[in-house]
């Protein structure tokens, strides 16, 4: 089992964009393929101050296949420094429509105002909320501080049987693979 580095996730941005095309074409190209998606595989919450991060992230969830949505690509009419009630009405839409919600954690998590509304909303309108962790180094598990503690969270990691997969985990016995808790599957004991 190996959860997401920092290391690795950022790497992945800064090689997110092919030789043959510039960063500004693809980035637009994948906005617009977002925003015209109506339903999101994952909403990703996180901090904004992460943002280089953050896309690393984005871009290694859609290279196993998803579709991810991240408010300042996706929305860019967002106006982060003017937050009213059109954003949180829209915020409010992408998470419904959103078939899970990742709360990326990083040392930037305590500073975000917006990180724990988009929990609590999207665990009480689906319990389909998992933690991400995004930590510098690869430990055996992940104990959440506070509330995060009573989440599952996601780790990525290659099988015989699965490939490269996702996974959802309440500790390292106890996990099912990430498409099938999609489906509506919890996490058992091995």
């Amino acid at each position: 089992m190996s959860l997401l580095t920092t290391s690795a996730t950022r790497a992945r941005a800064q090689r997110g964009v092919p030789t043959n095309f510039s960063a500004a074409s693809v980035l637009t190209e994948r906005m617009q393929k977002q925003a015209s998606s109506t339903r999101h595989d994952i909403f990703l919450s996180h901090a904004f101050d992460d943002k280089e991060l953050i896309l690393g992230v984005a871009l290694t969830l859609e290279d196993l296949g998803y579709t991810v949505y991240l408010d300042w690509r996706d929305d860019p009419s967002l106006d982060r420094k003017n937050v009213n009630q059109t954003t949180a009405l829209k915020l409010r839409e992408r998470m419904r429509s959103a078939k899970c919600l990742f709360f990326a954690t990083t040392e930037s998590t305590s500073n975000s105002k917006w990180m724990p509304w988009e929990l609590g909303f999207k665990d009480g309108q689906s319990n389909r909320s998992a933690i991400l962790p995004l930590q510098s180094t690869r430990p055996d598990d992940f104990k959440g501080q506070e509330y995060l503690g009573i989440y599952p969270y996601i780790t990525q990691q290659r099988s015989d049987k699965h490939g490269e997969k996702l996974w959802v985990r309440r500790s390292p016995t106890c996990y099912i693979v990430f498409d099938e808790w999609l489906a509506g599957k919890d996490p058992f004991e091995r």
